[in-house]
């Protein structure tokens, strides 16, 4: 297993890197949140993953330690192969995808290109008590937090808003004020739609 590479960037596109390490190039594919973090300068220090199939062996990059386990811990899933966990990395921010298998975001999660319904109940159902363990999260402040966009939403429908331009509207409010109360997501809302 390669743990790690360390050397000089030949190449850099936002989807891979090369990487020359003492006179051999490792092509090593990797997501756009390590791609934002690669320094200006020439020396890089890439965490890997390296994923032996029958016909090939390809090496998957991190910029950081913690991304990597994010990583691994997506592809551990059914349904969840390295090409849509990249996606799932470069689509969100680790800590977005942490938080939102914590507190059982199926929307945030089904939001990623790729990902249906199944699929993101999939993925909270295996990894939300790992997360919650590893990242000793706290469920219960998650949960309130949902409980409360959850039922706005709810409110919204039956007012009859449609869910997709409710669900954005709320996560923006959600996201400016995590603590906001049920009645002041909707009135928010109410103002926004």
């Amino acid at each position: 297993m390669i743990a790690h590479l360390q050397g000089k960037l030949v190449e850099k596109t936002p989807t891979e890197v090369v990487i020359d390490c003492g006179g051999v190039g490792y092509n090593v594919n990797i997501s756009l949140h390590t791609y934002s973090l690669l320094p200006k300068n020439d020396l890089i220090k890439l965490f890997t993953h390296l994923q032996v199939k029958e016909d090939s062996h390809t090496l998957f990059g991190f910029f950081e330690k913690s991304e990597r386990e994010i990583f691994r811990l997506l592809i551990s899933v059914s349904g969840i192969g390295a090409s849509i966990a990249r996606t799932m990395l470069s689509s969100l921010e680790p800590k977005q995808i942490i938080e939102a298998i914590g507190s059982g975001d199926v929307a945030t999660v089904q939001s990623i290109k790729g990902i249906g319904v199944k699929t993101a109940q999939r993925v909270i159902l295996d990894l939300k008590e790992k997360v919650l363990k590893l990242y000793d999260l706290d469920e219960v402040a998650m949960v309130q937090n949902n409980t409360n966009r959850d039922e706005a939403l709810a409110a919204l429908e039956v007012l009859g808003f449609v869910r997709k331009a409710s669900e954005k509207v709320i996560e923006k409010i959600v996201k400016e004020d995590p603590e906001a109360s049920v009645e002041s997501i909707i009135k928010k809302a109410l103002k926004n739609l």
